[in-house]
């Protein structure tokens, strides 16, 4: 599914117009169905009020979308842009994302028994005091 289709997509299911979001990007309704046709180039600045409006990351509103590129700034020499064509990126992605959540869930699993081994040490402390 290409970026415009998405976002018209979830533009439909949160039963949004043309209309409404147009206005919420400071466009005109002509200026925005184009993004929606995928007529016109998506820009970083309304990827993000369009994110913003249907409250979702970014990320997630270009996710799953092939040969894509998003021009961060144009006109700096220092410009950067993000391009993706490959589905083994989105796979590799995924992948990172749940390494990433299990390291978080060990990481918490761990504190909670240094906690654990800190109370019992001060236990057995008190106990040899007496």
């Amino acid at each position: 599914m290409q970026i415009h289709d998405k976002i018209r997509m979830i533009r439909e299911q949160n039963k949004f117009s043309q209309e409404d979001i147009a206005e919420k990007i400071n466009m005109s309704p002509s200026g925005y169905a184009k993004i929606e046709r995928g007529e016109t180039k998506l820009y970083i600045d309304k990827l993000e009020k369009i994110a913003q409006i249907f409250n979702m990351d970014i990320i997630d509103l270009i996710n799953n979308d092939k040969n894509f590129c998003v021009l961060i700034n144009e006109n700096s020499q220092s410009s950067s842009n993000y391009y993706n064509s490959d589905d083994a990126l989105i796979i590799e992605n995924e992948k990172l994302k749940i390494s990433l959540a299990f390291q978080e869930k060990l990481i918490t699993q761990l504190n909670n028994e240094i906690q654990l081994l800190k109370e019992m040490n001060l236990l057995l402390k008190s106990k040899t005091a007496e």
